[in-house]
């Protein structure tokens, strides 16, 4: 494995003194795809929000390639490589695909100015590699708002590739798809994140993606770690049975 890109240490984040995030240290290696689970309240989303700069820490570092991020604005972290999906996909509806992945590539370019004129051809052509690389190509055409919603997922996976990120943070990435679109997803992301060094950090209740996909497992309870390792020691562990998985380990 790679060594870490991304490392988190002691991070911590309180609100309305409950802390949220308490002193949470890992790290995920190029390359890697790491699951942050646990159950609802555990932290999960917070240290997702901590990473990519939607909220500040109130005490420890996060440090990309050996450069602290913590606390810098979303826009400045988004551009020194660390890319999001969200829960529920997001696209321009009214928009088509290729038009969606230009103005993303737009965007990382600084070219906000060019979003409201024909875009240059290269950017088009860049969208269309894109979409190649998530299997998308042929929907280039089809308006945002007639995908179904395994094809939109991989259009936003496609949106994030675009600010060409060297951390990749997913936000429950199968979550509302069908059960045979998951795997598909998924394979997809692990192909991409081997193939280009992209590290990957994922949230995911689907337990058959995170034990199938994830190279390593971080659980989170309260706040706190409580254990991380493969995802065979994981399901074996004791603790992560009682407080998360129950009947599903």
């Amino acid at each position: 494995m790679s060594a870490a890109l991304l490392k988190v240490s002691d991070l911590a984040k309180a609100f309305d003194g409950v802390r949220a995030v308490d002193g949470v240290t890992f790290s995920v290696a190029e390359g890697e795809l790491v699951a942050l689970i646990g159950p609802n309240g555990a932290g999960k989303s917070t240290c997702f929000n901590l990473v990519n700069g939607q909220l500040v820490p109130d005490a420890g570092s996060i440090e990309l390639a050996g450069a602290s991020i913590g606390g810098l604005p979303p826009q400045i972290i988004a551009r020194r490589g660390v890319g999001r999906t969200f829960q529920v996909a997001a696209t321009f509806a009214s928009m088509t695909v290729r038009q969606n992945v230009v103005l993303a590539l737009l965007a990382h370019a600084g070219r906000h100015g060019a979003m409201f004129a024909p875009p240059p051809s290269a950017f088009e052509t860049r969208a269309d590699t894109l979409l190649e690389r998530v299997g998308c190509l042929e929907l280039a055409d089809t308006h945002c708002a007639t995908l179904a919603y395994g094809n939109a997922k991989r259009v936003e996976l496609a949106l994030a590739l675009a600010g060409e990120p060297r951390l990749l943070l997913m936000d429950e990435p199968t979550a509302g798809m069908a059960q045979n679109s998951r795997g598909k997803l998924m394979r997809l992301a692990s192909t991409l994140a081997k193939r280009d060094r992209i590290a990957v950090l994922f949230t995911e209740h689907d337990m058959d993606v995170v034990f199938g996909f994830a190279d390593r497992v971080i659980v989170l309870d309260r706040g706190r770690i409580i254990a991380q390792g493969a995802p065979e020691a994981i399901r074996a562990d004791p603790r992560v049975q009682a407080v998360y998985l129950g009947e599903e380990a």
